[in-house]
């Protein structure tokens, strides 16, 4: 039986904390499938999979499954498989990312591929992917398997399509909001959709979940790419410039690049496409960057999609998980400050 949900006072709690807080049987009986789910005979899997999974991330998205389904009323189990399931889909992306990226922090800790090598972590990648599939399975919902599994594709389009573009100076904002809207926004929209399918709401209520899902995942990640250049690691939960060092085309640049009329183009060929960068380069970049106030209206795009991620779900019921989860939807700017 679900938990009823408490209204938390404490002002210093984030909106993600109260959903924690309101959710705590249910997240904890997720934890535990994650946990079982994740054994395997071959020691490797295991140990690799928890030191990503056991490294303090928010399980934001799983938790987004638990509380859009309590928002609409649901009182049996599959929601905790179907929140395990997204967990598991976000951690195997995340194991692949590093080694695609050759990323030097994860959550404030070592990446698995620099603890057991590039091979084990796509492996143990590619495990997790099978696990969540298993659980989607279980649930009987063919529906659910679908909008889930069609998410899995379009991330990993996603992510190839921001490999294709990496060093180039062409890319434009369209194809910017493209790339982050298959890396990031799809699996926040899955996650929240599925709530929807299993409480068989309207089309019109599936639809919102559905929009939400995608509108704060793509604020999410447009203060991300924000933060790297004028952040702290304690809030990105990675190294500060990673972006930039990859030769990252994000919005911060784009817009930087638009606002100097180009007459930095070369700085920014030598940095970006040509990747080859001095000690200095990274101050340069940020500075002509917040020259342009890229930072400001990259988070201003962001608030405006939480803004309308707000609005989206006042076609549900009054209920401390709606009024927890719309303020969750301007947290998620809001960390940028």
């Amino acid at each position: 039986m679900s938990a009823q949900p408490q209204l938390i006072n404490k002002v210093d709690r984030s909106p993600s904390e109260r959903l924690w807080e309101m959710a705590a049987s249910d997240m904890a009986s997720v934890d535990q499938i994650i946990l079982e789910r994740m054994q395997s005979p071959v020691g490797l899997i295991p140990d690799l999979a928890k030191h990503l999974i056991s490294a303090g991330g928010k399980r934001l998205r799983p938790l987004l499954t638990v509380a859009t389904s309590l928002m609409c009323g649901y009182k049996g189990d599959k929601h905790h498989k179907l929140a395990a399931a997204v967990e598991f889909i976000h951690s195997a992306t995340l194991l692949h990312d590093d080694v695609v990226d050759d990323s030097t922090l994860r959550r404030g800790k070592k990446p698995a591929n620099l603890v057991w090598g590039n091979s084990p972590s796509i492996l143990v990648g590619d495990f997790l992917f099978a696990r969540a599939f298993n659980l989607m399975v279980e649930t009987n919902s063919l529906e659910a398997l679908k909008i889930l599994s069609n998410a899995s594709s379009i991330i990993a389009e996603g992510e190839v399509r921001q490999l294709a573009a990496l060093g180039n100076m062409q890319m434009d904002e369209d194809s910017y909001m493209q790339v982050i809207s298959a890396k990031t926004a799809a699996l926040f929209s899955a996650s929240t959709e599925v709530s929807a399918v299993i409480t068989a709401q309207s089309d019109e209520k599936r639809k919102a979940l559905h929009d939400y899902g995608l509108k704060i995942g793509l604020a999410f990640q447009l203060v991300d790419d924000a933060l790297d250049y004028s952040g702290f690691e304690s809030k990105l939960g990675k190294s500060l410039g990673d972006d930039f060092r990859e030769g990252k085309m994000t919005l911060p640049v784009i817009r930087a690049i638009e606002f100097s009329k180009h007459e930095n183009d070369s700085f920014w060929h030598r940095v970006i496409v040509e990747r080859n960068q001095n000690n200095e380069d990274f101050k340069k970049a940020m500075l002509l960057i917040k020259s342009s106030k890229s930072i400001e209206s990259t988070i201003e795009l962001a608030r405006q999609y939480s803004l309308e991620a707000k609005e989206l779900l006042n076609v549900f019921d009054a209920s401390p998980w709606r009024t927890t989860l719309q303020e969750l939807a301007s947290y998620i700017v809001e960390r940028a400050s």
